[in-house]
């Protein structure tokens, strides 16, 4: 008999053997001979190329290889107007694994359609799927019909020796299908995800299943737009997620639960939570608001996204305006709180809120200006917040940044200064300062355009200082750059930097470090060349009788190659061939 995950994998081959076959319907209907003969019958051209990179460091080289290779091609075949990009991509020094790292791709299209084989992506939803798989797919996307269906693998399995001290954290190999349709455009549409993700059994060795329970999951999503007028739109978003944490639990006998046992089987390890959320956005001459609400039930989960925030809801505003034709305000304002259920002990909520305004003062001053805060507050929940405790914070940041630059028949000037103060205060009565941070940031940068010889350098400065309890640190950094293209056809180019920073930490620590950094690139045709090399030498300059010089140096060098190539090309009369 067919197991249950058999049979979800026979369902979306079914569901693409449908669409593929309307695929060559519609290939068939759309498109008559005549214009499959205007196409060229078989271009082939590609590109591969290589990045080999050597590190040293005086400290040792224990968290990173010396020597780093990389190699990548693609070839992209059209055969009657038809396209199939491969790629390929290989690394010798993936620190997560101890073998080398292969990626292989093919995104074919034709017209609406794109197929995808091999390690892809697809898009299904905000809170169904943000991860990609390694597998085949199909979508088409028309005027106003789209719609599309994969199968893959979403993450390989990790299966360690268990006897080996140093095992990496074992993990079960994920496998997914979903299937994705949607009809309109613009500002009127709706679309509908299915996603069905679950974890294989015995991908892992059988002590980490007694350790690892095994998961499974069924969401589906429903997106849409409408445009009410053509000044005010709506948007919703919606999510539900059917979660078991471990498809081993004991089945919920129930009639009305056993009608969906196919797509999902309710065990006494599931969860069923829903997210979503809508907006109403206003579109006027010289203003642009929206207002929006987002809701995530706590332990929401789908085994298609990397990670997901739950058990928050937000309400918020953004809004935006020109006025004078010059002067650009924009402002927003937005609160949030976890403990939906009010099952936590306690309540936290934050607020958001922003304001920033720009304005070319002349043609060459531009001054900006910003400020943003966030508030957090604690309150009772389940049991009540005892004061002494009690979250009660609060940030602020402003920023000014003005621009001012000169042009000339021989010499561009750009002038920009840069301020940025913040402060991050506990504001509980029985705080006694611990965790209270003011920083303050300040830069400038001048930038001289030597337009006869084609070059720019840059110089710039900045200061930041930072004081907490007890505390003070201290940065300084001071850099120039310049970079320029030789040969008549430019096809040399080269740039070249050098900073210095000085970091003090009061009576504890004083830094110096000096880097340098070289890059040059040169294309030949078909061929391009390009070399990297960069050098930092940093040392502590504490001066104290009992603490002894720590420095290190590094060189990193880095020299890489691309080959774009036309391997054949097969035209239609009337065109030259090769």
């Amino acid at each position: 008999m067919m197991s249950r995950h058999s049979s979800r994998a026979y369902i979306i081959c079914i569901i693409m053997l449908l669409v593929s076959s309307g695929m060559r319907a519609q290939s068939l209907t759309q498109n008559s001979i005549s214009t499959i003969a205007k196409s060229d019958p078989l271009i082939i051209t590609g590109a591969i190329g290589t990045q080999n990179t050597y590190y040293n460091s005086s400290a040792g080289a224990g968290f990173r290889s010396p020597w780093s290779n990389t190699l990548n091609a693609n070839l992209n075949i059209q055969l009657y107007g038809i396209s199939m990009p491969f790629a390929f991509y290989y690394s010798n020094n993936n620190r997560s694994f101890s073998f080398p790292h292969i990626s292989f791709h093919i995104d074919p299209t034709y017209k609406n359609w794109r197929g995808h084989i091999g390690r892809s992506s697809m898009d299904m939803g905000s809170y169904i799927m943000n991860m990609s798989f390694n597998g085949v797919g199909l979508e088409y996307s028309g005027d106003r019909l789209h719609f599309g269906a994969f199968y893959g693998e979403l993450r390989n399995a990790i299966n360690d020796d268990p006897s080996d001290p140093s095992a990496r954290q074992p993990q079960y190999k994920r496998m997914g299908w979903g299937v994705k349709v949607g009809y309109g455009s613009g500002r009127n549409y709706i679309d509908l995800y299915l996603l069905s993700a679950y974890d294989r059994l015995n991908s892992i060795d059988e002590y980490w299943q007694q350790k690892i329970d095994p998961q499974e999951n069924v969401a589906i999503g429903l997106k849409g737009g409408l445009g009410v007028t053509r000044w005010l739109t709506l948007r919703g978003n919606l999510a539900f997620s059917a979660f078991n944490k471990d498809y081993r639990a004991q089945r919920i006998k129930s009639a009305t639960l056993d009608k969906w046992d196919k797509i999902f089987e309710a065990r006494y390890s599931s969860l069923m939570r829903i997210a979503g959320d809508v907006s109403a956005n206003l579109n006027l001459n010289n203003f642009n608001t929206s207002v929006f609400y987002r809701m995530v039930q706590p332990d929401y989960t789908t085994l298609g996204m990397y990670y997901t925030s739950n058990n928050y809801q937000s309400l918020g505003i953004n809004m935006s305006t020109t006025l004078f034709q010059k002067l650009s305000l924009s402002g927003s304002f937005s609160g949030q709180e976890d403990n939906i259920t009010r099952n936590q002990l306690y309540t936290t909520r934050g607020f958001i809120y922003t304001a920033n305004a720009s304005m070319p003062i002349t043609h060459q001053l531009h001054m900006s200006v910003g400020y943003s805060g966030y508030r957090q507050l604690q309150s009772d929940g389940r049991a009540h917040v005892n004061d002494t405790t009690r979250v009660n914070r609060v940030m602020n940041t402003l920023y000014f940044t003005p621009s001012y630059s000169i042009e000339g028949d021989h010499l561009d000037h750009v002038f920009s200064l840069s301020m940025n103060y913040s402060e991050n205060k506990d504001l509980n009565r029985f705080s006694n300062g611990e965790s209270d941070v003011k920083t303050l940031a300040a830069g400038m940068s001048y930038s001289l355009g030597l337009k006869d010889y084609e070059m720019d350098v840059t110089t710039s400065l900045s200061h930041q200082q930072s004081t907490g309890y007890n505390t003070k640190y201290t940065s300084e950094v001071l850099s120039v750059s310049t970079g320029r293209s030789f040969l008549k056809d430019k096809s040399l180019n080269v740039s070249a930097g050098l900073s210095m920073c000085y970091n003090n930490i009061q009576n504890q620590q004083r830094m110096l470090s000096l880097g340098a950094d070289m890059s040059a690139g040169y294309t030949l045709k078909a061929h391009v060349f390009s070399f990297n090399a960069a050098f930092n030498k940093y040392s502590d300059t504490n001066l104290s009788a009992d603490n002894s010089s720590i420095g290190a140096s590094e060189l990193t060098l880095s020299l890489g190659y691309t080959y774009t190539f036309s391997l054949l090309e097969l035209k239609k009369k009337g065109k030259s061939e090769k």
